[in-house]
């Protein structure tokens, strides 16, 4: 079963023009956020990201950014350390 977080808020960006296709971004994405096809990657389910920076952290050619700590892995973190109730799920 796939997580599903809110529609359109996410801050994950990938540039196409910058990928160099390694397929990294599909290794670490806990999600299956990311597809490579034709030496290409892209984002299949952008609204599935819950922000971790996994992709980012290890794009080698620095094709993705993504505001990681502020979706849906910070607030499940958080809950884990008593920060209050976890909002996706």
């Amino acid at each position: 079963m796939k997580l599903v977080y809110l529609k359109n808020v996410v801050t994950l960006a990938l540039d196409r023009e910058k990928c160099t296709g390694c397929g990294m971004c599909v290794e670490v994405c806990p999600h299956e956020v990311f597809v490579v096809e034709h030496r290409k990657a892209f984002l299949s389910d952008k609204d599935a990201c819950m922000e971790c920076g996994a992709c980012a952290a290890n794009c080698p050619a620095t094709a993705i950014s993504v505001q990681a700590g502020v979706g849906c892995a910070a607030a499940v973190l958080g809950s884990k350390k008593g920060g209050g109730d976890c909002c996706c799920g």
